[in-house]
């Protein structure tokens, strides 16, 4: 039994030499978006430098995201091409922190960008389907994103491509999962309109980001009701252990998904930045917390054993996110650099307690 064990963990430990750096410049994106974030509300952080500030967006989309899906998904597919896909957004991401010229780190992003984009394609063509063509379309939609900001367009519209490729790529994941629930016939055509009134969202924003951002917040909420409706989590809810915990991660990112889409819709630009922290805080990290337990043992072959005390960080976040938009709404910048603060904390203690239970398991 010794004998033969060996030569697996020889392998995984090598494979999680080659994908760690790659999760490392991932980390290093999130931690400086997270400190610009922090002096934009306000609060008195160590920068690397002033500039920083105004790249909060980017680090967190591309340089973090960016690089976690493209890892991912390199991951999945095992081909040694895709890695320079999360190689690129990593360096890009490093390249913005140093504060080389803003130029230099949005082509790496478009790299990136272009690598995900023809591995997802790829995919789509040996296995057509609606998750596949969804997860592609996102990919894509990045590649938009950072081509309109490496052209110097406003931010509002790359921003919204940027909404659409996490948005699209989460839902493409639960779209796969949802082949598993008995079949309906509205599912496939209200899903599908959905994602052309988000994609029309997004093509207007290039030439009027508000009304584009109105459109596609009415398909943020109606993405929201689908998945309410159609996915898995609201059955696994009603289990125990960790598939209760990922299920109630989904579904209260689904909460904060309609309202993002609500305030967008009816607002504009007027609750700006409570729609687009709605979104990014309470739906997207809400699903990394969730799929974090799974993704880990994927791509760096660690264990996750589940605790409840996996529950605090999730609580920390939505407390956040909520303080975040009522500040908004009331206009109270102290609920807005409060409510950041705890996101910032949530975050970081999901790291360590995730941490805690990698070498617990190990």
């Amino acid at each position: 039994m010794g004998a033969a064990a060996a030569p697996a963990r020889v392998s995984a430990a090598a494979l999680r030499a080659r994908r760690m750096p790659l999760l490392a410049l991932g980390f290093v994106a999130l931690v400086s978006g997270a400190l610009a974030g922090l002096a934009r509300l306000g609060w008195v952080v160590p920068l690397p430098h002033a500039d920083l500030a105004l790249l909060h967006g980017p680090l967190m989309v591309s340089g973090f995201f960016g690089t976690v899906i493209g890892l991912e998904r390199a991951s999945a597919l095992g081909r040694r091409w895709v890695f320079l896909g999360p190689l690129a957004s990593g360096l890009g991401g490093l390249a913005l922190v140093a504060g080389l010229p803003v130029p230099a780190g949005a082509a790496l992003l478009v790299v990136a960008a272009v690598v995900l984009s023809v591995a997802s394609w790829r995919v789509w063509r040996f296995q057509p389907a609606g998750f596949t063509a969804t997860m592609a379309g996102a990919a894509g939609c990045w590649l938009v994103g950072n081509l309109l900001w490496l052209a110097g367009a406003p931010i509002q519209a790359a921003v919204v491509w940027w909404m659409l490729f996490l948005v699209l790529t989460i839902a493409g994941e639960r779209l796969e999962l949802s082949r598993f629930r008995p079949p309906n016939r509205w599912a496939a055509p209200t899903f599908a309109l959905i994602v052309a009134l988000l994609a029309g969202g997004g093509l207007l924003a290039v030439a009027a980001p508000e009304a584009g951002l109105r459109l596609a917040g009415a398909g943020l909420a109606g993405l929201a009701a689908w998945l309410v409706r159609f996915d898995v989590a609201r059955h696994t809810v009603r289990g125990t252990g960790l598939p209760r915990y990922v299920a109630a991660c989904l579904l209260s990112g689904y909460a904060w998904l309609a309202v993002a889409g609500v305030l967008a819709a009816a607002a504009g630009e007027g609750f700006y930045d409570a729609a687009l922290h709605a979104l990014f805080l309470g739906f997207v990290f809400a699903m990394v917390f969730g799929h974090a337990p799974i993704i880990l043992p994927a791509v760096l072959r660690l264990a996750v054993p589940f605790g409840a005390v996996l529950y605090l960080p999730l609580a920390a976040l939505h407390l956040g996110v909520a303080l975040r938009v009522a500040g908004v709404l009331s206009d109270e910048i102290a609920l807005r650099q409060w409510g950041g603060a705890a996101n910032v904390a949530a975050i970081a203690l999901f790291i360590v307690l995730t941490a805690s239970r990698v070498l617990r398991g190990r």
